[in-house]
């Protein structure tokens, strides 16, 4: 069966692109620099130790590409990386960037109510530079 992406990532997220076996997106929350690495895997495997060496290997190199990318253009004081997975099951990893002057510090971004949607020119800029700067193949 082909890779279908959980329709809750899909409505609150944007494609950026794909890099080998993955989809990066943007969550659609501007108060937080917040992107999601999802790897295409069957479906029951949701955590990162059962994937194959080689998917292991692919994901954290990964994880390490879109963190320097996070740093360099969002800049935030702190870089969360978590693969949680307690209301979507599909294998997730959420890079979240954190600051002391950001609306949820220093709760968890999960908890804040407060969550503007990034404009259009927002999204595209951010999009075009994480393709451009990770060398990510444009969504299909």
């Amino acid at each position: 069966m082909p890779f279908e992406l959980h329709p809750r990532l899909s409505k609150s997220c944007h494609l950026i692109g794909k890099s080998g076996g993955c989809q990066i997106l943007l969550k659609d929350n501007a108060a937080f620099p917040w992107i999601l690495i999802v790897p295409e895997v069957d479906e029951g495997i949701e955590d990162l130790h059962q994937l194959s060496a080689a998917q292991f290997t692919e994901v954290v190199f990964l994880i390490r590409q879109v963190s320097g990318f996070m740093s360099d253009y969002f800049q935030p004081e702190k870089l969360n990386v978590a693969c949680i997975g307690n209301q979507v099951r599909q294998m997730h990893i959420h890079l979240v960037g954190r600051s002391s002057d950001d609306p949820a510090w220093p709760e968890t971004v999960w908890a804040s109510e407060i969550k503007p949607k990034y404009d259009k020119d927002e999204i595209i800029e951010i999009c075009v530079r994480a393709r451009i700067d990770l060398d990510l193949s444009e969504p299909t």
